[in-house]
């Protein structure tokens, strides 16, 4: 079993051994077959130097991806996956030669190859929230001029406020958390990064593209050893992206402590914190932690394009030069200062989060799908026929995320809409049906 999954199984994980909060109930598989960990896995505490970006390969017609492009990143250099044994489908499903998506959303480009599916199509392949914030719009004549810099501070002290930071000066606000993604490269001084995955591929893009080597560890210790080599920028995702693990901030804290002791830096992406009440933004202004956060994921509103870096003061000046001026819009603005404050807003779309969360987990256990995570807004199904049911669902208007990079795993976010259930519930019967009498 790789560490990220041994992780995901336990709420509040501490890496050193201690656990907190609830345990996220998982079916086992069927069969022994029937589980993703059967693949070829180097020790965990092994790096895996990212030298290209993983290839997006093309569903066979037997409904699953090359072996080979599907390996975990993981497991060997991106550029020389280890193999993997994938069992072959039914003969009675019917499947279609289609690409595979490289992030989330992108439904229209998906469904073009599926022409036949019912509509409207639902979107479960974000992990954003269905409970968009009830924004008041803003009237077109603040559209109609620049920002203001006493709007542009009054973001800041809005997202201080809702992250529990002393200060609004730690507060840097960009256009989505991807574009401080982008910029952290140039922020921040590194000889190499070291990421504890398998998580959010955007980070590892982000960095070899700008020539910093990249090396991946599964194995919360082997972090730490990373740690203790001077001029390390470590990533972590916390939830974790896309398997719902949750590290404790206990064992964060210590983390940032032994970059501050060895000169190396932290960054903490809590793009789904808002939900989890699991943060170490509050250490801040802490001198080797940064931290991300989301707007569009938790208030349901990822068109409007917000995100914030949390750092020291200092630190954060030099984000702000580096983005210049007017680096967030005036809707983006309005809708920041308006949600981050609304405080009972957010405690009742955590409580219909957990509700939904629960009422999925319950049907893919109807199913007969093991899934994985403590998320909220997105669980993992754990299948070796998981290409095959990203292509079930997206027959039946479903879209959900796929991993090309990480074989037998599915990424399901929560429903919209009554009608959108239903769907899925339909569909699950399908798969179920069709799975009876010992297939896997």
């Amino acid at each position: 079993m790789r560490a990220a999954d041994s992780l995901s199984g336990q709420a509040g994980i501490d890496p050193t051994g201690s656990t907190q909060g609830r345990k996220q109930t998982k079916r086992q598989a069927r069969s022994p077959q029937a589980s993703p960990q059967t693949t070829t896995q180097a020790p965990l505490a092994a790096m895996t130097t990212c030298v290209v970006p993983p290839k997006f390969p093309e569903l066979s017609s037997s409904g699953l991806a090359d072996a080979a492009a599907l390996q975990p990143s993981v497991s060997a250099p991106l550029s020389a996956p280890s193999p993997v044994t994938l069992p072959v489908l039914p003969s009675n499903l019917p499947l279609e030669r289609v690409p595979l998506p490289s992030h989330g959303g992108q439904v229209r480009a998906v469904m073009v190859h599926f022409p036949t599916a019912p509509q409207p199509y639902y979107d479960l392949s974000t992990g954003i929230s269905p409970y968009p914030y009830p924004l008041r719009m803003p009237e077109v004549s603040v559209l109609a001029r620049l920002p203001e810099e006493e709007e542009e501070a009054d973001l800041q002290a809005a997202a201080a406020f809702a992250y529990g930071l002393t200060h609004p000066d730690m507060v840097v606000a960009g256009a989505g958390s991807q574009s401080l993604i982008a910029l952290l490269p140039r922020l921040l001084p590194a000889q190499r990064v070291c990421l504890l995955g398998p998580t959010y591929s955007g980070h590892a893009q982000a960095w070899y593209l700008q020539g910093v080597p990249v090396q991946q560890v599964t194995d919360p210790s082997a972090l730490e050893h990373a740690a203790e080599q001077p001029g390390t920028v470590c990533v972590v995702c916390n939830p974790n992206n896309p398997d719902g693990r949750l590290i404790a901030s206990e064992w964060m804290h210590r983390l940032a402590d032994r970059c501050a002791e060895h000169g190396s830096f932290l960054v903490v992406d809590e793009a789904f914190a808002d939900f989890e009440q699991e943060s170490i933004a509050p250490l801040l202004p802490h001198p080797a932690l940064g931290v991300l956060r989301s707007f569009g994921k938790t208030y349901g509103l990822p068109g409007v394009r917000l995100g914030f870096l949390l750092a020291n003061p200092e630190r954060a000046a030099q984000a702000r030069a580096l983005l210049g001026s007017w680096s967030v819009g005036s809707l983006a603005l309005a809708a920041g200062r308006q949600a981050l404050r609304d405080t009972a807003w957010l405690h009742t779309a955590r409580a219909q989060a957990r509700a939904a969360h629960t009422r999925l987990t319950t049907l893919l256990d109807a199913a007969g799908l093991p899934h994985t995570g403590q998320v909220s807004l997105f669980t993992l199904v754990l299948h070796q026929l998981a290409p095959a049911l990203w292509q079930h669902f997206c027959t039946y208007g479903l879209v959900t995320r796929i991993f090309a990079e990480q074989p037998g795993r599915l990424r399901v976010g929560l429903p919209a809409s009554e009608a959108a259930w239903a769907r899925l519930e339909t569909a699950l019967q399908a798969w179920t049906a069709l799975h009876a009498g010992g297939a896997p």
